[in-house]
């Protein structure tokens, strides 16, 4: 499986950004769908998850009621829509996939990477 981040960038606090990951190599509606983020000096931490059907979410309690993740099986692609973005959300924001029914939070339960978009929210 591969995965391809995009949609980041610098933005004003308060702003938005909607990330975007798409998938190929396997089929994508298989795979529970994450949302990391390191920023630096620190570790790798979850952000937000979404099951096979879309049908369920969760996300880290410094991200919840600001951020929604979402998936379109069709398009293989899963989406990180970011709203009112404080500076301690920069960090570099990683999409993951794991082939094994049931959301995690640890970064070790997923499969595949990507590459890593940047986000950078200026005060």
């Amino acid at each position: 499986v591969q995965l391809v981040e995009s949609g980041g960038g610098l933005v004003q606090t308060g702003g938005s950004l909607r990330l975007s990951c798409a998938a190929s190599g396997r089929t994508f509606s298989n795979y529970v769908m994450g949302w990391f983020r390191q920023a630096p000096g620190k570790e790798r931490e979850f952000v937000a998850a979404i099951t096979w059907t879309g049908g369920n979410t969760y996300y880290a309690d410094s991200v919840n009621g600001r951020f929604t993740i979402s998936r379109d099986n069709a398009k293989n692609t899963v989406y990180l829509q970011m709203n009112s973005l404080k500076p301690e959300d920069t960090a570099v924001y990683y999409c993951a996939a794991r082939f094994v029914a049931g959301c995690s939070v640890w970064a070790y339960d997923y499969d595949y990477w990507g590459q890593g978009t940047q986000v950078t929210v200026s005060s």
